[in-house]
């Protein structure tokens, strides 16, 4: 993936659903297609079950080309301070992975890739993920592929999800992500969906994505795909 850009969305729901389609559609533009990273449940009892605009609207954008990453379960940190699958063993993973699933498949958006909250998956997590059925694994410096081992190097360039959203750090994320697309890179930009709702970050994520593009970057998304095999 060296010499590509990927953007992803998190924190997909009811409140800012739109954020979210306002700033796919300006990806749209410049055909860019987004990673939507999604979880079943997230605070204040929020449930992807029950939100039928969010769920269309994903499906859709699915259908048009963009990929569907599982991103937790509830998100609850399961330490103190910590983020959900970071510090878990092998058999809560599972479960939660499980459960995730589940209700991915019950709303028609099951996929086989895995984006732990924050980018964090402790060494039982990446372990439960194969148990699971995953196949594609999204971390904050690497991507890994659970069936044939790969990996491939590329730090997220973020904003939201517990990374700073100052100004400075606007700024340094544009610088970044020209700089690594320049080198022929991997450029991993990702923002929270409620974020994409303040002009400063918006901007500062477009602008890195035409940074990204403009120094030769080709858009892509996080997806696993299966190796064709030839006949003799």
């Amino acid at each position: 993936m060296s010499g590509r850009l990927i953007v992803s969305i998190s924190g997909i729901r009811d409140e800012t659903c739109e954020h979210a389609a306002e700033f796919a559609r300006e990806l749209d533009s410049r055909s860019v297609a987004v990673s939507l990273l999604v979880a079943p449940r997230l605070k204040d009892k929020y449930r992807l079950v029950t939100d039928s605009g969010t769920q269309e609207w994903l499906r859709a954008r699915r259908d048009g080309g963009d990929a569907i990453v599982l991103h937790g379960y509830d998100q609850a940190a399961t330490k103190r301070r910590r983020a959900e699958f970071a510090t878990l063993p092998r058999h809560e993973a599972r479960l939660r992975l499980m459960a995730a699933d589940r209700v991915m498949e019950q709303t028609g958006l099951r996929t086989r890739v895995f984006a732990a909250p924050r980018w964090l998956a402790s060494p039982g997590a990446m372990s439960a993920l194969q148990d699971a059925g995953f196949r594609m694994t999204a971390g904050i410096n690497a991507i890994h592929d659970l069936e044939n081992g790969t990996v491939v190097r590329g730090r997220v360039l973020g904003i939201g999800e517990g990374v700073k959203a100052e100004p400075w750090w606007c700024r340094a994320l544009v610088i970044g992500a020209g700089r690594t697309a320049r080198r022929d890179g991997l450029v991993r930009l990702a923002v929270s969906a409620k974020q994409l709702g303040r002009s400063g970050p918006r901007m500062a994520m477009l602008d890195a994505v035409d940074l990204a593009l403009y120094n030769g970057a080709t858009p892509a998304v996080y997806e696993h795909v299966r190796p064709v095999h030839r006949a003799a």
